[in-house]
Order: structure tokens, then sequence, then C-alpha cells
């Protein structure tokens, strides 16, 4: 069984200034002559941490982290009293990634990304399909009516009530359908005692349904309170607007993929992104390979989907 590659640090790293008064961290680390690969990291609104550098051979890839807007290291951050979301969307983070890849001098690069780093990478890649190499896919999410009301009105649970009472204990009387706009009210509210403990229980549903077993330290790690509240506000955002897209725009338009070999990682008890998603994807998308690992939820880390993610990248990292 596969797993991360050993601990590397970067050999560069900066903020760059993308307009609206946005600034985002990216680093680069590996090798510099390597084939250029970037990662998108979830939520949105998650961040990047070093473990993502280690989904690749540092030997044989130049590997790009970026923080996209208001979150991680990237400035202003969505826990600030007086955060603005309006510039913070799936296309302005498209450009984001276009305007990092000029300056980073890449002409084209992989593209990895899991839950909404799938979704970003899929908007990407349709965009701009002439910039992408190959796409390494994991817990497909293309923020459809049904993958939404699926995970944040009732549905997934069923199979976690203790962790969903949780979550409704925020939003009491509120009725199914309504529990993402109600969850908005509250994260936007500037009262730090109303938007902190809904950052925290929005927070905490993800992390305590995100891998097959409960990980404590994942959800002791996402109630911390400014990240719970940037991470809350970001996705919270982007669900309220539908992630910007019209419905099923990321499959409708995922024969732009055709020249673009990939795999997508999916594991079979993924609550959070269900695989009906990755199979939709699979078969809209020409020339795709779908791997469903047995006994996996949501996590990248989980052994199964880490060494199916590893084999995918180390497959593509001849150039």
């Amino acid at each position: 069984m596969r797993g991360l590659y050993p601990e590397v640090e970067p050999y560069a790293s900066g903020m760059l200034d993308v307009g609206d008064g946005q600034q985002i961290y990216w680093e680069t680390s590996g090798n510099p002559d390597g084939k250029p690969a970037v990662f998108l990291h979830g939520g949105p609104g998650g961040g990047t941490s070093p473990a993502h550098r280690r989904l690749f051979d540092p030997a044989k890839y130049r590997i790009v982290l970026v923080d996209q807007r208001g979150c991680g290291r990237s400035i202003p951050h969505a826990s600030e009293p007086d955060a603005d979301l309006a510039t913070n969307t799936t296309w302005y983070l498209v450009e984001d990634l276009e305007v990092l890849r000029e300056h980073l001098g890449i002409e084209r690069w992989l593209v990895l990304g899991g839950s909404w780093g799938s979704t970003l990478a899929l908007a990407y890649a349709e965009t701009y399909p002439e910039r992408v190499t190959e796409l390494v896919l994991r817990g497909i999410f293309t923020l459809q009516r049904r993958e939404l009301d699926w995970y944040y009105e009732g549905a997934a649970g069923q199979l976690f009530p203790e962790r969903y009472a949780d979550f409704l204990e925020q939003v009491p009387g509120v009725a199914p359908g309504d529990r993402i706009a109600a969850y908005h009210r509250l994260l936007f509210d500037p009262d730090p005692t109303v938007h902190v403990p809904a950052g925290k229980a929005w927070t905490t549903w993800e992390s305590s349904t995100s891998s097959l077993f409960e990980n404590p330290d994942r959800i002791e790690e996402s109630a911390q309170a400014a990240h719970a509240t940037a991470f809350a506000r970001i996705e919270n955002h982007y669900f309220v607007h539908h992630g910007f897209f019209r419905e099923g725009q990321l499959l409708d338009e995922a024969p732009a993929l055709r020249d673009i070999p990939g795999v997508i990682v999916q594991g079979r008890y993924d609550v959070v992104c269900p695989p009906i998603t990755a199979w939709e994807l699979h078969r809209a998308w020409p020339g795709s390979e779908l791997v469903i690992v047995p006994d996996a939820g949501h996590a990248f880390d989980e052994p199964g989907t880490l060494h199916q993610l590893i084999e995918a990248t180390d497959r593509f990292a001849v150039r």
C-alpha cells in the first residue's frame, strides 16, 4: 500500500496580488525542473497543508500549492469581522489559477483536486483545457442541488444522527430545504457569539463525517475559531449561490475534457460526496478512469484512497 512521500519544504513562496484587494499565498517544492503540478484544496475555504506536497514524487514534480481567496495564508482572511466575499467566486478562482500559472512561467500543469478541489479543477480544466496535462480527482463534487440537499438538508443525517443533531442545534425549527440559508444568516452575523458557534458546528459536521472511521484530531483542528469561521463562511457562501454554476454545468461541459487523461478516485462510503456523482462524471468524460476504493470515505488520507492518488501521480510523472 502506497503512502505519502517524505516531507519536503518549499524552495520558493510568495503572496500574489490577483486584484480586488486579494493576495493569495503560493509555494513551490520538489524539483524546480520537474513536471509542473498544482494541488487544489477542498472546502472551499480549507487551505493547504504540508501533507499535500507529499502526494507527488519530489524528484519528478515541480509541486505548486495555493491557498484560495480568503483562507489559509491568503489575505484578507474570511474570518475577519468585515469579510467581504463579493469577489470570492468560482470564476475568480479559475482566473487566479491562470494568473498564478503565468506568474510561475508554467505552460501546462497536472491538476489534482479533491472534494471542492475537484469542482475547481473541473471548472478550470473545462475553461482552459489546453493548460491541463492530466487531472487527478477525488471525492467528486459538482454542486448540483441534490448534492447539497443530501448532505446539509437531512438525508446524510440518517447515517450520522447524533452528529446531525449537533448541526441542527444552531438552526432549531428550520425545515429541510432552508438550513443552508439559515446558517448563512448566522455565519455572516457580525456578532462573534453568533457566527463562531455556527462556524464550529458547520465545520464539525463535515470533519466528523469525512472518513470511514472518525478522526478526533481532524475534528478538533477544524473547530479552531478562525479556521472554522473562514471555512464555514466561504463554503456556505458558495453553496447559497450553488457554486456560481447553472444546474449540472460541470457534467454538461465534461466533453471539453476529452483530450485530457484523468483518474477519478472515489471512496465507496463517501457520505460527503456520494459515489453517484463520480460515476456520472466518468460517463460524461471520455477517456477517464474511475477507481472506487472499497473501504474509504471522503478523506484524501484514508489508506486506500491515498494509495490510488499516489499511484496516479506516479503514473503521470513522465512528461
